[in-house]
């Protein structure tokens, strides 16, 4: 069976059958089939997770395919507008992190169909393996989120400002984070839309120095001038807690990648903005940033000296505000969008974000 077969991918939960999951993983194990499945459970967010009990043969078992695993893919209404986050988290699974090494749910298949505009995943299923799951409503300890600094430290160092993002690089195809992601803000900073989220619970959670709508325009605008001037390197692109697992032997681990090329400041302000409860913030948050320099100087990445890492990670908090003040709740439940909200909020007001991007612009 060619591994072509799996094309056109399924984007109704109805079209996924015995024929087609064989036709994937056979991208993986070539003898494989699958004759049966049933889908345990699902939960239904920006993309959706299926959780599938397989029924498959000798050949699939000699390779190593487990009994159950998680079928990720774009079931939901919204989903063929979203084609380009299933590209990426594809692109995540098959070409990146395999190759520069950031821990992660071991896939059977990863392809994206344009013609369909959907990608599938099919992964480890994480319970099974016996992770913990973190949560937005559970910040991390210093040592926790120290532990994942030091493996976003190794796998930033990896493309440090490497050449091979350049045209007819390795790594050309990987999109500038910060400009795509505008396009995708652009729809929800049009006035009426942002006043629905100013006025939500998240917008309460929130000073009122961040409710400008026009404020919000200009520092991304300045967030992505600041991005140009310097050197990026492939990131996530969403550590967010919701994201993030520990792995049975305390090793972090990351899943849902929106994978491309960012200043790697970026990620460390996104995923502290998120990860740290906002008492424990002020008090941690100097000696995590440096110990992610000590650790990314370890690894032969350009020096960067504090001040300057301390410059970009305060202007850089708006970018993650701007992600979860504007988020719809059927992406993120609001209590995470609001607690995400108000610890970005408090971190800006504490590191003058404002002002740091009025000496950008």
């Amino acid at each position: 069976m060619s591994n072509r077969y799996y094309r056109p991918a399924p984007i109704t939960i109805d079209e996924i059958n015995a024929d087609w999951l064989t036709a994937a993983l056979r991208t993986y194990a070539p003898d494989v089939t699958v004759r049966g499945f049933e889908i345990v459970d699902a939960m239904r967010s920006t993309c959706t997770k299926l959780r599938l009990r397989l029924v498959v043969d000798e050949a699939g078992k000699r390779a190593g395919i487990p009994e159950t695993v998680i079928l990720k893919g774009g079931f939901e209404p919204h989903s063929r507008n979203l084609y380009y986050m299933h590209e990426k988290e594809v692109r995540a699974y098959r070409d990146v992190m395999p190759v520069l090494n950031l821990p992660c749910p071991k896939p059977y298949f990863a392809d994206y169909d344009p013609d369909q505009k959907q990608g599938i995943i099919i992964m480890e299923d994480l319970v099974a393996s016996g992770a913990t799951f973190c949560s937005a409503l559970k910040p991390q300890t210093f040592e926790q989120v120290a532990r994942r600094l030091t493996v976003l430290a190794q796998f930033h160092a990896k493309t440090w400002g490497s050449p091979e993002f350049r045209n007819g690089g390795d790594w050309a195809w990987a999109d500038d984070i910060l400009a795509n992601q505008r396009l995708h803000f652009d729809q929800y900073l049009e006035p009426d839309v942002w006043q629905r989220f100013i006025c939500s619970s998240r917008g309460a959670a929130a000073s009122i120095r961040f409710h400008d709508r026009n404020w919000m325009i200009s520092a991304l605008d300045a967030i992505a001038s600041l991005s140009k001037t310097l050197p990026h390197a492939m990131i996530h692109g969403d550590t967010h807690l919701g994201n993030l697992y520990i792995g049975p032997d305390g090793m972090p681990g990351f899943f849902d990648s929106v994978t491309g090329r960012a200043p790697p400041l970026l990620e460390i302000a996104y995923h502290l903005g998120c990860a740290l409860d906002t008492g424990d913030r002020t008090r941690w948050e100097g000696a995590l940033i440096q110990h992610y320099l000590d650790e990314l100087a370890r690894q032969g990445a350009a020096p960067l000296a504090f001040d300057e890492a301390w410059r970009q990670y305060g202007a850089m908090l708006a970018y993650g505000y701007c992600v979860f003040i504007i988020n719809e709740p059927f992406f993120q439940a609001e209590a995470i969008n609001t607690a995400y909200v108000a610890r970005f909020s408090a971190a800006m007001l504490d590191h003058d974000t404002i002002g740091l991007l009025k000496s950008v612009s």
